[in-house]
């Protein structure tokens, strides 16, 4: 039996994640189970997996979630020092997959106490990808990518060598709006844009693929897990989402990996590296997808995944004051307070404006950037 915590164990991350374990129920301890609020939501899952603690960050929510435990004998807690605490639990396995710069010190918790971190949290390498990669190594971690295209990338290196590497090839669907005009895109709604052909995800990492925002943190984070240089990772849209990602070797023969549109395979892969386990996911039907299409992205219409490779030379602040920048943005346009076309100017008005601190050295350097830039980007739309 595996002891795992799920950091986030709510949202759709987490569900999947829980479905595959009660696909194996009998391999598997529950330690911790945590979610922002969701208490009672996240009752049922303590009872029903027998966690030993349940955690809400936000403190509000710690009385019902009291009572949804009561005489179950599960711990209840509650706020950001329960949570760290919760992540700090030595486990075999924790599932890293809270939002947003909210889940970055329960990560660098999780890294501290020296496990296995299955890492779905974006924020963690796109703000914090020297400040973290350095912990890991510190503290004798191991991090397992989650995000379906790293984690191809990491099964397609398998048996072999970095300095061996010619091409790393992430693949991008291109979003709902991939055939959107300019002139189109200024009129883009909210609905339109969540409107993911391939994966179903939530709103604001929906928005963030409509912009290819989504490939360009995904490109951050490649050069931090697999660090064979920048110039070597590309990004490549890939409408049918079959192929998850490439590695061409100097030899010129490239290693691909294929699966179907749902993330219980990544994270199937992760639980059980270096073995596999079972999913419920329906096989891959190459004949019925019938072909596989390929394009050059368009950073004219689509100028995130410049910004984003821009910021990632620059390095240092950089990539933090990005992130901070489109959380921002994405969020004053599902609110209805900015078009579609917005999103990737405000980011650039930003990263332009910004003052640039010294290199990030501790989770604490990276916070104050992120709500500095944050600060910025509110400025900015309450002036214009």
């Amino acid at each position: 039996m595996r002891s795992i915590s799920i950091l986030g164990s709510t949202g759709s991350v987490g569900d999947s994640t829980l479905k595959l374990l009660r696909e194996d129920r009998e391999s598997w301890r529950v330690e911790a189970l945590t979610a922002h609020c969701s208490a009672a939501k996240l009752a049922d899952l303590a009872r029903e997996f027998d966690a030993k603690i349940a955690v809400v960050s936000d403190e509000a929510c710690l009385p019902e979630l009291r009572d949804a435990l009561s005489g179950s004998g599960i711990e209840a807690a509650g706020g950001r020092a329960a949570l760290i605490e919760a992540a700090s639990r030595p486990v075999d396995i924790s599932m890293a997959a809270i939002v947003g710069c909210a889940g970055l010190a329960p990560v660098m918790a999780a890294i501290e106490q020296g496990g296995t971190i299955a890492l779905a949290n974006k924020e963690a390498l796109v703000s914090a990808g020297e400040v973290m990669t350095d912990a890991v190594a510190k503290h004798g971690a191991t991090l397992l990518p989650v995000d379906s295209e790293h984690n191809a990338i990491f099964q397609c290196l398998a048996g072999n060598r970095l300095s061996e590497v010619r091409m790393i090839t992430l693949t991008a669907s291109g979003g709902p709006l991939r055939l959107h005009s300019a002139q189109e895109l200024e009129r883009v709604t909210p609905d339109e844009a969540v409107a993911h052909p391939n994966w179903d995800m939530g709103a604001k990492i929906s928005v963030d693929s409509a912009t290819m925002m989504n490939k360009g943190l995904e490109l951050i984070e490649a050069h931090h897990l697999f660090p064979v240089g920048l110039d070597k990772i590309r990004i490549l849209v890939h409408p049918q989402s079959v192929i998850h990602s490439m590695v061409e070797y100097r030899d010129h023969s490239t290693l691909a990996q294929l699966g179907p549109s749902d993330m219980m395979v990544p994270i199937a892969s992760c639980l059980a590296w270096p073995r596999r386990m079972e999913t419920p996911c329906d096989p891959l039907d190459l004949a019925a997808i019938g072909q596989l299409t390929f394009f050059a992205p368009d950073e004219v219409r689509f100028p995130a995944t410049r910004l984003a490779r821009e910021a990632c030379e620059e390095g240092g602040a950089a990539p933090a004051i990005l992130n901070a920048a489109n959380e921002i943005a994405v969020a004053a346009f599902l609110a209805g307070h900015i078009p579609f076309t917005r999103i990737a100017s405000l980011v650039e008005d930003v990263l332009t404006r910004a003052d640039r601190p010294s290199r990030p050295a501790t989770l604490e350097d990276v916070l104050a950037v992120d709500e500095s830039a944050r600060r910025q980007a509110q400025d900015i739309l309450e002036n214009a």
